[in-house]
C-alpha cells in the first residue's frame, strides 16, 4: 500500500484528514462486516420433508418439502411444496402423512424443486427434527440432479434431548406440546410446511433457554 495515497492533506492543526477519513471508513467497513457475519449466524433455515418410504437405499423419494427461514427469532420467509414423484408411496409412509399419489399430480418436480429450494436455503445453517432423516433425503434428491450442498445441520431432537431429559420422547409433537400447550389452531403435523413452523419455534425456544 502506498502511505502518500492516504495523506489527502495537512491541516493547520496538524491533523492528517486524508488518513483520519481512511482510518474511520476502514472501522466503518469493519462494524458492517461484523453485523453481517452475525446477521448471517442468527439466520436459519429449518427444514421439513415428506417422503415415499424410510429408506433411500429402499428407493425413498422426498413427496413434499416445507422450510422456513428463522431471523431474530422469528419466521420471515417460508417455502412449501408437494412434489410428483415416479415412486410408490409405501403404506406406512401414507399412514404417517396422508399423502396419496393423486396428491401429488400436476404438482412441482423434482427438478423444479430443488434448484429453488438451494436458493432459498443459500448458506444458512439448516435445522430439522431428526436431522440425519431430512439431511439424507435432500441430498439424495439433489445428487439425482447431479447438485449438491455443504451447509451445517442442526437437529432439534438432540437439542430437546439435552435440554429436555425428562420428557417421555421427543416426537415434535411432545417437544412442542411440552413447550407451548397445544398446536397451533389448523396446524397439521407431518406436513412438511406446518412441521417446520412447528421446529422452528421449537428450536427458539430451546436455544434461547440453553443460552
Amino acid at each position: 500500500m502506498n502511505g502518500k495515497a492516504l495523506i489527502t492533506h495537512v491541516a493547520e492543526d496538524g491533523r492528517v484528514h486524508g488518513l483520519e477519513e481512511h482510518l474511520r471508513g476502514t472501522v466503518e467497513r469493519a462494524g458492517n462486516e461484523r453485523e453481517d457475519r452475525l446477521m448471517q449466524a442468527r439466520r436459519h433455515v429449518v427444514v421439513d420433508v415428506e417422503t415415499t418410504g424410510m429408506s433411500v437405499a429402499r428407493g425413498g423419494r422426498v413427496i413434499e418439502v416445507g422450510a422456513v427461514v428463522i431471523e431474530e427469532g422469528r419466521i420471515v420467509a417460508e417455502l412449501g411444496t408437494l412434489i410428483e414423484v415416479d415412486a410408490p408411496i409405501a403404506a406406512g409412509a401414507y399412514r404417517v402423512h396422508g399423502s396419496s399419489p393423486d396428491m401429488l399430480l400436476g404438482k412441482p418436480t423434482p427438478a423444479e424443486v430443488w434448484p429453488r429450494f438451494l436458493e432459498f436455503v443459500a448458506d444458512a445453517p439448516l435445522v430439522a427434527h431428526n436431522a440425519s432423516f431430512d439431511s439424507t433425503f435432500i441430498r439424495h434428491e439433489l445428487a439425482r440432479l447431479g447438485k449438491r450442498f455443504s451447509n451445517r445441520w442442526h437437529c432439534t431432537v438432540s437439542r430437546s434431548r439435552q435440554a429436555l431429559p425428562h420428557l417421555p420422547n421427543h416426537r415434535l409433537e411432545t417437544v412442542y406440546r411440552h413447550l407451548f400447550g397445544s398446536l397451533p389452531g389448523g396446524a397439521q403435523t407431518h406436513r412438511a410446511l406446518d412441521d417446520a413452523r412447528l421446529t422452528a419455534r421449537v428450536w427458539v425456544a430451546i436455544e434461547e433457554g440453553i443460552e
